[in-house]
This record gives C-alpha cells, sequence and structure tokens, in this order.
C-alpha cells in the first residue's frame, strides 16, 4: 500500500514538472485577463473625460433654502476656516443654515463658533462616524423644512459663489450633486500624490462617467442632495462610509449623481504616509464592505437593466490604483527576466495604463515637485499591501484622519 502511494505521488509531481509551462501560461492568462479588464475600463472612462462638456447650468429662478451639515471630530484645527469661508457667500444670508455637529471639540472652539452665529449641535458618541453626526442633525429638522442638504468635511474651503452655482444645478433637476474637490495644500510628497490620485478619480469616476451616460461617484465632502430625500434615507446607513452607502441607495432608485466640475471643495491631503496608511485602510475596508453588500443584487441589477448600478459594482471590484500600478510593474518585471516573449503584453498593459494616467491628471499638476514626488510611489504600494490585511480592523471602528489645518 505504500509503495502504491509513493508511485502515484511521484506521478503527480512528475505531471506537474512535465506540464509546468502549460500551468504557468494559463495562470498568466487569467491574471492577464483581469488586469486587461480593470485597465480597458479605467482608459476608455479617462478618454471620455477628454470630450467638452455639453450640460451648461442656467441662473437660477428661484434661490433655494439651503442645509450645510459639518461633521466634526476633534477638528478644532480647521474648523474654523471652513465656517468662514461660508459665511462669505454670495447667496443670501436667510436662504442657508450652517449647522456644525460637534464630536468631542474644545470649548474654546466653541465659543469661537458661537460668536460666528452658527447653528452648533453637540453628540457624544461611544463609537463616533459621520453617519451617526448626520442622523443626529437630521433628526432635529422636520420634512420641507430647506430643498437642499449640503455635505462638507470640517477641513474644506469653499469659494464665494459655491452654493449659488450649486441652486443652478438643483433647480435644473439635479437631486444628487457631487463637486469637484481639490487639494488646498500641496506641501509634501505624500500630498502631491494624494491630490494626484484624487485628480486621476476625478477625471475617470466623475467627469468621464457624467460624459458618457453614467452617474458620478461620490466623494464624502462637496455633495448635495434633495432634502427631504437625504433626511428618508440618511436613516437607512449603518455601517461606515456614507457616501458609498449613499452611492448604493441613489442608483438603486436610478437617481443620478451629477459632477460640478467648476464648482470646487479644497480639501485638505494627507501629508504624511502614517496618515496616508490610516486614511486608505479605512477607505479599502469601506469598498471591500459596499462591494460584499451589493454582490447580492447583481443579478437584480442586471435583469432591470440598472447599468449604473452595476457600473459601481464592477468599480468595486476593482484594485486600488496604487495596487494595480503597483502589482503590473512587479508581473511584468518578473516576465522580463524569465522570459522576456511573454512580458510583451504586460509591457503593452503598462503603457495603456500609464498613458490612462497621464490623461487624467490635470496640467497643473504636471511639474517638478510632482515628479520628485513619486519616489515615494513604492512606499505607499507596500503601505497599501499591508492595508489589505487590516481590513477587518478598519470595518469595525471609525478611523479619524487628523488634518493640520495648512
Amino acid at each position: 500500500m505504500n509503495e502504491s502511494n509513493t508511485y502515484f505521488s511521484w506521478l503527480n509531481v512528475n505531471w506537474w514538472i512535465e506540464n509546468q509551462d502549460f500551468i504557468l501560461t494559463i495562470i498568466d492568462n487569467v491574471v492577464y485577463l483581469f488586469f486587461v479588464f480593470s485597465i480597458s475600463y479605467l482608459f476608455i472612462f479617462a478618454l471620455f473625460s477628454l470630450r467638452k462638456r455639453t450640460v451648461n447650468y442656467s441662473p437660477a429662478a428661484k434661490k433655494q433654502r439651503f442645509l450645510v451639515l459639518i461633521p466634526a471630530y476633534q477638528e478644532d484645527k480647521v474648523i474654523l476656516q471652513s465656517v468662514c469661508s461660508l459665511l462669505e457667500q454670495n447667496y443670501p444670508k436667510e436662504k442657508y443654515d450652517i449647522v456644525v455637529i460637534s464630536d468631542q471639540m474644545q470649548e474654546d472652539t466653541l465659543e469661537k463658533l458661537k460668536m460666528l452665529s452658527i447653528n452648533v449641535i453637540h453628540i457624544s458618541e461611544k463609537d463616533s462616524t459621520k453617519t451617526k453626526a448626520l442622523q443626529c442633525a437630521m433628526a432635529q429638522y422636520g420634512k420641507n423644512t430647506f430643498d437642499v442638504v449640503i455635505l462638507l468635511d470640517a477641513d474644506n474651503i469653499v469659494n464665494p459663489d459655491y452654493i449659488d452655482k450649486i441652486n443652478d444645478a438643483y433647480y435644473s433637476g439635479g437631486m444628487a450633486i457631487q463637486t469637484h474637490r481639490l487639494a488646498k495644500n500641496l506641501n509634501t510628497h505624500t500630498a502631491i500624490l494624494d491630490a494626484i490620485s484624487e485628480e486621476i478619480n476625478n477625471s475617470i469616476f466623475r467627469k468621464g462617467h457624467v460624459r458618457l451616460g453614467f452617474s458620478s461617484a461620490l466623494i464624502g465632502s462637496g455633495m448635495a442632495f434633495e432634502f427631504n430625500w437625504f433626511k428618508d434615507n440618511i436613516l437607512k446607513l449603518g455601517h461606515v462610509g456614507v457616501d458609498k452607502q449613499l452611492e448604493v441607495l441613489l442608483l438603486k432608485q436610478r437617481i443620478f449623481i451629477e459632477y460640478l466640475e467648476d464648482v470646487y471643495t479644497f480639501d485638505e491631503k494627507v501629508e504624511t504616509s502614517s496618515k496616508f496608511y490610516k486614511q486608505r485602510r479605512r477607505w479599502l475596508a469601506t469598498q471591500t464592505k459596499n462591494f460584499s453588500i451589493a454582490c447580492k443584487d447583481i443579478p437584480y441589477a442586471i435583469l432591470n437593466g440598472n447599468w449604473d448600478y452595476c457600473d459601481k459594482i464592477i468599480q468595486w471590484m476593482m484594485p486600488p490604483r496604487v495596487m494595480l500600478l503597483g502589482l503590473l510593474i512587479i508581473i511584468t518585471l518578473t516576465w522580463t527576466f524569465f522570459n522576456w516573449p511573454i512580458s510583451i503584453k504586460w509591457w503593452i498593459a503598462l503603457f495603456i495604463l500609464s498613458l490612462t494616467f497621464c490623461i487624467s491628471i490635470p496640467k497643473y499638476l504636471i511639474n517638478s515637485k510632482s515628479q520628485k514626488a513619486l519616489i515615494m510611489l513604492p512606499f505607499l504600494f507596500i503601505l497599501m499591501v499591508f492595508n489589505h490585511f487590516r481590513i477587518c480592523e478598519a470595518s469595525k471602528k471609525f478611523i479619524h484622519t487628523e488634518h493640520s489645518g495648512n
């Protein structure tokens, strides 16, 4: 019996040795198809982002009533600057209210906010999340109290015509709106790469999508929604990642998400690799959890022709851009060293992905500082790899990204 087992074991090992080239080829082709699908998806939407905008909103005949909500968890360094930019709006003062949802902020900061004559809602949650903060704030307002709600982060800065331009889009029928989020600081290599990453996402997942007739992706701040819809639906949200949960609800209800590329929300970019690590871990956990929840809706979305929702699920299937680029470089160089004929198709894929990124990056970020910042890419790739081993931890609690106020 032992001799028989030894014989078959030897046969199995021998079979693997004799067919290893065939097996490696099959594995390589399967992996390559996954990369080709992801790269083709990004490349198509990047190309469409180059198309000229066809929709321009005319000045609204009516000034809507706006509620601006700013969740602020220990945001003493940045909240005053954000509020002041909102107080300088060209919009009629009696037509919008600013509400800071204060969670564990200092008394000195709260006194300064009161002097600015804005509303402050105090909350004290054991497990703080943006979702809980927004739910607490919306519970204090009845239906039809306002027409539109705007969600901003405590570090966001906006231009004086911000609310006015959102009002134009809403008056023209936009129930859900994402503004163009820009970096307000480019003071470190990490901040520059963070800004480049967001602008790539703006081009592909927002501008390119809207040009092709799909909904824009939400970012997390600089968002506006019809007030009654938001009040009804914010209570349906559970886990962390308020923007992704809202996307699911909007797309399942077939509500188009507009993207206002000329309405800017200035956002503080992470300045250090440690902050990048924490922030991306939270984002990765949110994406993974939302994908697992949305997977069960794939048959329903396909059968009902809800291609906007199908597209969103495809987005969540793809790896983050820095992971895609890093893995592609590793595979390409490996095949170049061991079997260069196979590497040719991988070099083509790498070229197309690089071209996609070049198309998506706006001109103002193409300079010598950005080129020097690329030295950080390998390190950030390694951090993203490590983040994949801590997804479960991030999905169970809120991970706060501290802002410096720059």
